[in-house]
């Protein structure tokens, strides 16, 4: 397949999940802004009370910022299988059986520390291989920033293979390591593809950006309410979605070896 054709098909693959996630978001609006309503509110809630308890009681500072990390990443679990309920066309969905459970969250953040803890070897290890620039004549700060940007890309390139372990666990049960390989196998293939999806919702981010420091207040506002009450909302059905997408043409095994899966 030619490199045109291979474009052309992810481009429509990526139509496809819009188009479905759409379908879902319209006929579930409500539901699933609803949850999404709720992690906004986590989320300004505790920047709110960790600064007013910064100046009370630091203990109970950290306490609450911890409690409120559980409560938002377990809130995003919820939306998750929630949407992946709808999308098996579910005829009576609980909330309540939407919520993760201990196990699961614990997996979560597991998978989560570890991607942080590999993330950070990833940086190291290529600020290492960078050094011996200094001796071929580079400038320190010229090879700093010629460090950062490699570890960037390598960094944005494994979090974009290893996004999808969250539904691993939340649908398979499956445990935080073989979460993330199985993340790497469903995604091999598939990049361009993730890549179309985040470049859709990174341009409308960015006309929001735009017309907001362009001095269009009006426009910016509109942009602002769509992304509110429509992109995020849309975004995590897609994901979902896509998720589902992959899991259809997978033919990888159930507990996939990373180095077969890598490209």
């Amino acid at each position: 397949m030619s490199m045109i054709q291979f474009l052309k098909a992810s481009t429509f693959a990526v139509n496809e999940v819009i188009s479905r996630s759409w379908e879902l978001l319209k006929n579930h609006y409500f539901s699933i802004a609803g949850l999404c309503f709720l992690l906004f509110l986590t989320s300004n809630t505790s920047g709110i009370l960790a600064f007013y308890f910064s100046e009370v009681n630091t203990f109970l500072s950290v306490f609450m910022a911890l409690l409120f990390v559980i409560l938002y990443f377990g809130t995003q679990l919820t939306l998750f299988k929630y949407i992946l309920a709808l999308a098996d066309k579910r005829e009576k969905i609980s909330l309540m059986e939407t919520v993760p459970s201990t196990r699961e969250l614990r997996y979560f953040f597991t998978a989560m520390f570890s991607i942080a803890l590999l993330a950070l070897v990833f940086y190291l290890i290529i600020s290492v291989l960078a050094f011996p620039l200094i001796y071929a004549g580079v400038e320190v700060s010229l090879m700093v920033n010629i460090a950062r940007i490699i570890s960037a890309i390598v960094v944005f390139a494994f979090l974009l293979r290893v996004a999808f372990y969250p539904f691993f666990i939340i649908q398979q049960q499956a445990e935080p390591f073989r979460a993330l390989r199985l993340s790497f196998a469903l995604t091999r293939g598939n990049v361009t593809r993730l890549l179309l999806i985040l470049a859709f919702f990174a341009i409308l981010h960015l006309l929001y950006m735009y017309f907001n420091y362009a001095g269009y207040p009006m426009v910016s506002t509109i942009l602002s309410l769509v992304n509110s009450f429509l992109v995020g909302p849309l975004s995590s059905v897609v994901i979902a979605m896509a998720f589902r997408s992959m899991m259809a043409d997978y033919r990888g095994g159930d507990d996939p070896e990373v180095m077969k899966h890598i490209i």
